[in-house]
């Protein structure tokens, strides 16, 4: 009786491994795994399940993902702590609660601030400019294959790989026109290459934000796994570059200008970036912190532009003459950085929100011991890391890296490297796998489809094998 139901918990917990939780303490872990059996950690399953389920349908049934998931996740903390009063601790579930609200905190003001820049950027007209001088030089479709799939590899590890994915899947519709194919394999292109770029940088993706924010690998330490990233991306390209026509589509008469202050918001995004490595590397900070600190850089000199764009805006009606005047506008136009935090990813964030607290929830019912015992010690580091990168394709990379970073297995720096290569990049695989590909498949509806991906996913494969080949070589005296 014992070993079935040992079996069941072994198999709940192998389907709830891309939805485990972060880390508690050794205590929480004891209790937890006692009550992997009871009523309310298999309704906690169910309730997640269900509502995760509902999650890939966002599009078709028109629910946002957030709101399955936030009403899960207070159910499933309902039964958290039914299931520890009923034991007689009443303490547990409030602390691991007020853990996964500290760990939620760090990641949403990091993301707020990096989305802000974003939006100011947008704003500013930076990656329209960058999009006109693109789709206005008059090149071959092949170039604008290559084009857009350097320059998604290269932005991503800054722009993060949504963003970067977005700005150059527009260049692909722009220039491919009626071109369906053409822009089909341009957009597969485009996911695999801005997903392999963020692999190697801290900001390129949720991901390897939270592997640095757990301090499992350091900021420069990322760059170790830059080549094997460009394995993934270079051998599916070439391939792929093959089956591209050499036509010269028409040049589009496009001209954008950038805006007044996009250079120095530019400026200013870079020493955000530099001002949280600092807070982690050198005042032992929590990196969020030193994000908030750029957002008030951009906060202060929004308020120059503000008062800039007040000035030559405004004209005497009479006169037409300029009026030197600096109150405060209510141009709707004008730009204000509240606007901006506004127009950040809310559903986004508050998803982040419903999955860190449910599967904070699911990880105090000790499914976790038993994963990490199948995982990391059963089937070896190198091949559980790999396994981590097929499931990211078959569902999101962000609860797959959240189990991995639960689990805490003993590692190498060489597999935390390794992992962190898997879970960026084994979306590719499959158009639904990352953030990248979901978004893009929605901004090329009909033409960049599932099916359309799936035909070139063995090619992708290829590459992401030989990327973890690469890795083991050239980084073996780290494994």
């Amino acid at each position: 009786m014992k070993d079935t139901i040992k079996l069941i918990n072994i198999t709940i917990g192998l389907l709830m491994f891309p939805v485990m939780a972060f880390a508690q303490t050794e205590a929480a872990h004891a209790a937890g795994s006692g009550l992997a059996g009871t009523v309310y950690g298999y309704l906690a399953v169910i309730f997640f399940i269900g509502a995760y389920a509902l999650v890939p349908l966002e599009n078709n049934i028109h629910l946002r993902k957030s709101k399955p998931v936030l009403l899960a996740a207070g159910v499933i903390w309902v039964l958290v702590s039914l299931a520890y009063t009923g034991i007689g601790d009443t303490h547990t579930a409030h602390d691991a609660i007020k853990h996964s609200l500290i760990e939620y905190a760090e990641l949403f003001l990091f993301l707020l601030a990096a989305m802000t820049y974003i939006n100011a950027m947008e704003e500013r007209n930076v990656f329209q400019r960058l999009r006109a001088i693109l789709v206005s030089r008059g090149l071959s479709l092949r170039k604008i294959f290559w084009i857009t799939g350097i320059l998604a590899f290269f932005i991503s590890p800054v722009a993060d790989n949504l963003t970067t994915a977005l700005l150059m899947g527009a260049v692909a519709m722009a220039v491919g026109g009626n071109n369906k194919g053409f822009i089909s394999i341009a957009c597969i292109n485009i996911v695999v290459a801005a997903n392999a770029g963020g692999a190697f940088s801290p900001f390129g993706d949720i991901t390897t934000l939270m592997v640095w924010q757990k301090g499992k690998i350091a900021f420069s330490q990322f760059f170790a796994i830059f080549i094997p990233s460009l394995v993934n991306w270079l051998v599916p390209a070439v391939i792929m570059s093959l089956f591209v026509d050499k036509d010269v589509p028409e040049a589009l008469d496009e001209s954008v200008t950038m805006k007044y202050g996009a250079w120095v918001i530019m400026g200013l995004f870079g020493a955000t970036i530099v001002t949280a490595v600092c807070f982690h590397n050198m005042l032992h900070l929590p990196p969020a912190a030193g994000m908030m600190l750029g957002l008030g850089y951009l906060g202060m000199f929004s308020f120059h532009i503000k008062r800039h764009e007040n000035r030559t805006n405004k004209y005497d009606p009479i006169l037409g003459a300029r009026e030197i005047d600096c109150t405060p506008s209510s141009d709707l136009t004008s730009f204000d950085i509240m606007k901006k935090i506004s127009r950040a990813e809310w559903d986004t964030l508050l998803f982040f929100y419903g999955i860190i607290l449910c599967v904070g929830g699911l990880a105090q019912f000790g499914y976790l011991a038993l994963i990490s015992q199948f995982m990391y010690l059963d089937l070896g580091a190198t091949w559980a890391n790999t396994l981590v990168g097929v499931l990211s394709a078959i569902l999101d990379n962000i609860p797959v890296m959240f189990a991995v970073l639960t689990m805490d297995p003993a590692m190498s720096h060489g597999q935390w490297l390794l992992v962190t290569l898997t879970a960026g990049t084994g979306g590719s695989m499959l158009a639904i796998g990352s953030a990248a590909g979901v978004a893009l498949m929605g901004a090329a509806r009909g033409t960049y489809t599932f099916g359309g991906h799936l035909k070139w996913t063995p090619v992708i494969a290829l590459g992401y094998a030989l990327s973890i080949i690469c890795h083991l070589l050239l980084n073996r005296a780290l494994m």
